[in-house]
């Protein structure tokens, strides 16, 4: 799918709106829900987190898609990384140990006390409020936040989530001790300091969204070279199955967000590593060659039979460019091998839905039911349950993840109406009826807290 644009669900790596946005900052931020690289950085950061104390699923890793080399924490344990920083990194280490260092600032709590009411937000809304704040703040008026959101894009962030000298220092010593806990060498880090400060000679400080955030002072990066010196660690190498998901991702990210013409630059028909051929096919794929694009993706098919995103994309492509039905095999065999994956399940979901087969209904049902039991902040999945339920005549049941759905974008009216509407239809009592009473009462909460603001 193109991917300049959000669509109702992601599908294979893509664009998502989970809030609606205001005009000016639509086009300026967004995240992007990929089942590979969500896969990727959490086999990054699993063993990070558990070094930190912190339990592996409830720390959400978030994709920013941004060119600028940016990573922080928000919201309790939300991680974020730009697409700019995966990319630009040149191998496992130098994003580890980003994460470790980020890692560090969630179990110090740093900034825990100032953002505490974006806790229960979700990503995108977590996002979208920082911009706002940064906007109204940089305006000396909190209430034209919304108006100035557009000049204050990505520096808001920068701003507001900056840390002390002592808390970055902190956030270094507690990172470089979850490396070594791991057999994992810092040189990474210091690999990315070193990017730094080229930039900071390149562009200044001001040119930096990571420097605005986190000061870069002489004392941190000798630190880290004096722990060097000293680790066991320092020359360890990464496993080849990190070096192989580090490129991967690079190629995926650079193939879906590069102009096609420059993805056929930088990975030229005469190179023939999976990773080359990977990106290729995405290009081709964006370019309508549906042709070229396949030869490229059975090839890899051949080659790797039981990797589930080679068989997604395969489907992502036929699905995208109006073959339907010829898809599903191919989303059937990606769930098949990655049955856990929410993505995947919602992405065989739609499909199914959109085949306009009453008899597939149940099924894509029973897929999304899946997904939202594994990620729940969707609001794609919740809609596409709302339009299988209400296909089948079960119009409680749509309404019901209608509301849902709504509650999702943070369109609390829309969350409101919908969930009385499921209450006057579905059982008294029973646990959707139930769950419709509870989605009314957030709603109408945070249709008082908004008024009360305002």
């Amino acid at each position: 799918m193109p991917l300049l644009k959000s669509r109702l669900l992601a599908l294979g790596l893509s664009l998502t709106a989970l809030l609606p946005l205001p005009a000016s900052a639509q086009s300026k931020i967004s995240l992007i829900r990929d089942a590979e690289i969500e896969n990727t950085l959490r086999a990054y950061g699993t063993p990070i987190f558990l070094s930190a104390g912190l339990v592996p699923e409830d720390v959400k890793l978030h994709i920013v898609n941004d060119p600028r080399l940016n990573a922080f924490v928000a919201g309790g344990q939300r991680m974020f990384l730009h697409t700019g920083l995966l990319i630009r990194a040149e191998h496992p280490g130098q994003v580890i140990g980003v994460m470790a260092h980020e890692t560090g600032h969630i179990a110090g709590g740093h900034l825990a006390r100032a953002y505490e009411a974006l806790r229960n937000a979700n990503a995108q809304a977590i996002v979208t409020t920082l911009l706002a704040l940064g906007a109204g703040l940089a305006a000396g008026r909190p209430d034209a936040a919304m108006m100035g959101m557009q000049a204050a894009q990505g520096m808001a962030i920068a701003g507001l989530m900056s840390y002390s000298r002592g808390q970055e220092a902190a956030a270094d010593q507690a990172g470089v001790t979850f490396l070594e806990e791991n057999g994992y060498s810092a040189r990474g880090l210091m690999e990315f300091f070193d990017i730094i400060r080229v930039e900071e000679q390149k562009y200044g400080s001001n040119g930096s969204l990571y420097l605005r955030s986190h000061p870069l002072s002489e004392e941190r990066i000798t630190f880290v070279a004096a722990h060097l010196k000293t680790s066991k660690y320092t020359d360890a190498k990464f496993s080849a199955d990190l070096i192989d998901r580090h490129e991967r991702m690079r190629a995926k990210l650079i193939g879906f967000l590069q102009p096609p013409k420059r993805v056929l630059d930088v990975y030229y028909p005469d190179e023939k590593t999976k990773y080359a051929r990977y990106a290729r096919a995405m290009a081709y794929y964006r370019l309508a060659n549906v042709p070229a694009a396949l030869t490229l993706i059975d090839g890899l098919i051949a080659e790797l039979p039981n990797d589930p995103y080679f068989h997604e994309l395969r489907g992502q492509t036929l699905f995208d460019n109006g073959r339907m039905a010829e898809s599903l095999p191919s989303y059937t065999k990606a769930v098949e091998l990655a049955p856990e994956e929410p993505l995947l399940q919602a992405e065989i979901a739609r499909v199914q839905i959109e085949l306009n087969n009453q008899a597939l209904l149940p099924e894509a049902i029973a897929h999304l039911k899946e997904s939202v039991a594994r990620d729940d902040e969707e609001p794609g999945p919740w809609r596409l349950l709302a339009i299988a339920y209400g296909r089948l005549g079960d119009m409680g049941n749509s309404s019901l993840n209608l509301a849902e759905s709504a509650l999702r974008r943070g369109t609390s009216r829309e969350a409101q109406l919908q969930a009385k509407r499921a209450q006057g239809i579905l059982p008294y009592g029973s646990p959707g009826w139930l769950r419709a009473q509870d989605i009314e009462r957030t709603a109408t909460e945070e249709i008082r807290k908004s008024r009360d603001r305002h």
